[in-house]
């Protein structure tokens, strides 16, 4: 009864933590149905580390038939930054990722964010209380330094627990009085737990692990009337009926924790899949993939570069499940959706994440879009980030689709364009606004002979109604004529016979076009290009070798 009075005192106008437990049901799901939730702190910016893990949740829970939503974990307000809930819910949103159920579209086991379920958490402390499983504890910040000192200085484990949690056994009456007095105090839970006991963790990806049972008398209600994370933790995913928790490995050692927690409130405990952290190689070290020190770690980074959402998702199911790519590769016409993941096939060790291979992913996916769609998206991308571009190719679809087409519809399409930020890069020089405003971009223009002839061949030879076939046979019988080898047997035998191979005329137009000696298909080019502007650029080219 003394518990109930100070259970009272403390928490004297919550609901009974029956209240909650009728109003958030079991949910009514298939068999083997998961329940899962992703539950970021509004800290910061959605990086690839939280979208690894929230791709899990999704992916386990949607193809299981079941839920997946969206919990913002609020209640250390200290580290909360302006506008971050939005920031997320945005950026998901921008992935084009959703939840079943989350702060916006809302659901039957809300509110989302737990700074909004205050209530329900302090009615769960108050029973606590009322069976003297947890305590006021008044602890000063100057003793709970002293006692770091003591234990410290007598080699003890750190903490507040067994003997050294001084108001752990208070009399219920004079914890009564010195709450009465005004003094200040936290909730702590009362742990039943013996260190020296072995407890074990039967984790859904890394398998069975031992570590000590929990002995710690834990903060669950602070000062301010908010939860820890530990607390909220168990409430939450009991009242929303969680199946799965997945997270981050770095959770692993507060699973003792969590475990007694759920014991002592009497609840179900969910199972545990802790993922293994995105890595990056630093010279010779490897470490955690960072948001703050790695730019590619921000989803904002790719949004800024232009490579595909899709993209993104096809390389976190890459790492996320072994099998993944090669099943993708054997499979082109199915989607992630059509694949099955499971834990078993995740990581248990660091994955390393590999820029170049998501590139590598998103070239790929390029090579399978219609030049319509690129078209479309690198619209839609220059818009927004590269306006100057956006004005160039806003009115004339016909003349950029037509150069992304260039060796597209073949077995072996090619694969130059990663990022809708690449089709600017590969096709610059098709764009005389572009090409004007760069100071002598071309590649090897020192030739060891006089180029006029060059002249010769646009205004005299070149005719852009001819096909490939026809194109290659005058571009050849005018190199011939001109003093190219065009047998490439009779150049290797004596090169001092020629100005050079056939190679190395075709080389010259290429370089005229396009600065480069590498560049998609060069027939393509300079049809779609026209043969008025061939000239011009041709006296261009002439004026700057010349000078």
């Amino acid at each position: 009864m003394e518990y109930k009075e100070l259970a009272d005192l403390i928490f004297p106008n919550v609901k009974d933590a029956s209240y909650y437990e009728e109003k958030y049901p079991e949910r009514d799901l298939k068999e083997g149905a998961m329940v899962t939730r992703f539950a970021p702190s509004p800290t910061g910016f959605v990086h690839m580390g939280s979208l690894y893990t929230s791709f899990s949740a999704i992916t386990l829970a949607r193809q299981s038939g079941g839920v997946v939503y969206l919990r913002i974990e609020d209640t250390d307000q200290k580290r909360e930054v302006e506008n971050g809930v939005e920031g997320i819910i945005n950026d998901f949103n921008n992935l084009k990722i959703y939840f079943d159920e989350g702060p916006t579209q809302g659901g039957n086991y809300g509110p989302y964010i737990q700074s909004e379920r205050r209530d329900i958490y302090q009615s769960f402390a108050k029973k606590l209380l009322e069976e003297g499983k947890a305590y006021p504890c008044f602890a000063t910040e100057e003793e709970l330094k002293n006692l770091r000192e003591m234990q410290e200085l007598n080699k003890e484990r750190i903490g507040y627990y067994g003997s050294w949690a001084k108001y752990r056994n208070l009399p219920v009456e004079e914890a009564i009085n010195k709450i009465k007095n005004g003094e200040d105090y936290i909730i702590r839970l009362k742990s039943p737990g013996d260190f020296n006991n072995k407890i074990i963790l039967d984790d859904c990806i890394k398998g069975k692990i031992e570590m000590p049972e929990n002995d710690m008398d834990i903060v669950i209600i602070k000062s301010d009337g908010l939860p820890t994370y530990h607390f909220a933790h168990a409430v939450d995913d009991h009242l929303m009926r969680t199946t799965h928790v997945i997270r981050g490995d770095e959770w692993v050692s507060s699973y003792p924790i969590h475990k007694q927690l759920f014991e002592v409130l009497g609840f179900r405990e969910p199972k545990y899949a802790h993922i293994a952290p995105l890595t990056i190689k630093e010279g010779t070290t490897i470490r955690k993939l960072s948001k703050r020190k790695d730019k590619e770690s921000a989803i904002s980074f790719y949004n800024k570069i232009g490579v595909p959402d899709e993209v993104i998702k096809l390389y976190i199911a890459t790492i996320n499940n072994s099998s993944f790519e090669e099943w993708y590769i054997a499979n082109p016409d199915k989607t992630i959706d059509d694949y099955e993941f499971t834990f078993d096939k995740m990581p248990i060790g660091g994955s390393l994440f590999d820029l170049d291979k998501l590139m590598s992913i998103s070239k790929v996916y390029f090579s399978k879009l219609t030049a319509q769609d690129i078209y479309k998206r690198t619209l839609e991308y220059s818009k927004e980030y590269d306006q100057e571009f956006y004005e160039l190719i806003k009115d004339d679809s016909n003349y950029l689709t037509s150069l992304l087409n260039i060796e597209r519809n073949i077995e072996r399409p090619r694969m130059d364009i990663g990022s809708y930020s690449d089709v600017k890069k590969e096709f610059w020089y098709m764009f005389d606004t572009l090409f004007t405003k760069v100071d002598k971009p071309y590649q090897d223009v020192s030739y060891p002979y006089d180029i006029t002839f060059i002249r010769d061949y646009f205004t005299k030879v070149y005719n852009e109604e001819d096909n490939e076939e026809e194109w290659f046979n005058k571009v050849k019988d005018f190199a011939s004529s001109v003093g190219f080898a065009i047998n490439r047997k009779e150049y290797k035998e004596d090169p001092t016979k020629f100005l050079g191979n056939i190679a190395d005329f075709c080389s010259i137009i290429r370089v005229m076009l396009t600065t480069s000696n590498m560049s998609p298909n060069m027939y393509d080019l300079l049809k779609i290009y026209g043969k008025d502007k061939l000239l011009q650029r041709l006296d261009i080219f002439l004026k700057d070798v010349n000078n």
